[in-house]
């Protein structure tokens, strides 16, 4: 019968090729990434499906698309094999004394911009034998968290809502609490009365309650594709904009901010990371960096 001792019976080749099709969504695909052969991929598949005791793919002619079993076990999968690697990593490390290895970071667009690079290079400094990645990721559904989660990254940088990291899984602090302000374009003598320039990951239902209250705001007429656009449209005099601090670093010229009141909507910034990564050597100079840098 499947079940826990089942499933703690599969090998890490087994969990790379569940990952391979879930990343490729198919068999076929999967077989070529790996460079096996389709019915190997499907032999390996239906015997993890056997451990497991659940069917991972709905196959069909477009392909093979998971079950809610599959995406589960797929994560798991993914965080699985992150934790083969960072054993081997931290084993060579202790052996030589020194941090090194592939350091998986997912962050929102402002973040990877302004936040990262002064950290980024003081960890370089210290640990040259770290190998950081960097992938922006917008903030939209799961967002950064959900591809920490899900094990595509081993930390995020992301914006922390209502739902503390711990109801994903993770472990996590705030780095900053950001601040929104008024921009608009410079000199303007009514800013308050520019259409309004947004975009979708502005800022979540805390500061989106706070917007509903002012009666001053009125609906976005300029949907941009990401802060840099809304910046870009601003400066052009197309209308004003309400946005966090961080997105307003190294802002173009023709571009004014001002306060929103005694009390402005903000959003908090934080890390998170799983509780097992945590405690890997890259991750955590990683994370004493950015806490240095908060201070």
């Amino acid at each position: 019968m499947p079940g826990a001792a089942a499933a703690a019976d599969l090998a890490p080749h087994e969990l790379r090729i569940l990952v391979a099709v879930d990343r490729e969504r198919g068999f076929s695909a999967a077989a070529r990434a790996l460079g096996l052969t389709q019915s190997a991929v499907s032999h390996s598949v239906r015997g993890t499906e056997r451990k497991v005791g659940a069917v991972l793919f709905e196959r069909g002619r477009k392909g093979a698309t998971p079950t809610a079993a599959g995406a589960a076990a797929a994560a798991h999968a993914r965080r699985i094999l992150r934790l083969l690697e960072a054993l081997a990593a931290e084993a060579r490390g202790a052996e030589r004394g020194t941090v090194a290895g592939p350091l998986r970071i997912a962050a929102f667009r402002s973040a990877a911009l302004h936040l990262l690079p002064p950290v980024l290079e003081r960890l370089a400094a210290r640990h040259p034998g770290i190998e950081p990645e960097v992938r922006v990721v917008r903030e939209l559904g799961a967002g950064v968290a959900g591809e920490v989660a899900e094990g595509r990254a081993d930390v995020g940088i992301a914006t922390l809502g209502a739902a503390p990291p711990a109801a994903a899984g993770l472990i996590g602090d705030v780095l900053v609490e950001d601040p929104y302000r008024l921009v608009h374009p410079a000199g303007h003598p009514a800013p308050r009365s520019l259409p309004l320039v947004d975009w979708h990951e502005n800022c979540g239902s805390a500061t989106r309650r706070w917007w509903a209250g002012q009666d001053w705001i009125p609906k976005a007429t300029v949907l941009a594709e990401d802060d840099g656009a809304v910046l870009s449209m601003v400066s052009s005099g197309l209308g004003m904009a309400i946005m966090p601090a961080l997105s307003l670093d190294g802002a173009p010229e023709g571009v004014e901010t001002a306060a929103l009141g005694p009390e402005p909507p903000t959003r908090t910034v934080g890390y998170v990371t799983t509780p097992e990564l945590a405690a890997t050597t890259p991750v955590r100079a990683l994370i004493r960096e950015l806490r240095a840098a908060r201070r």
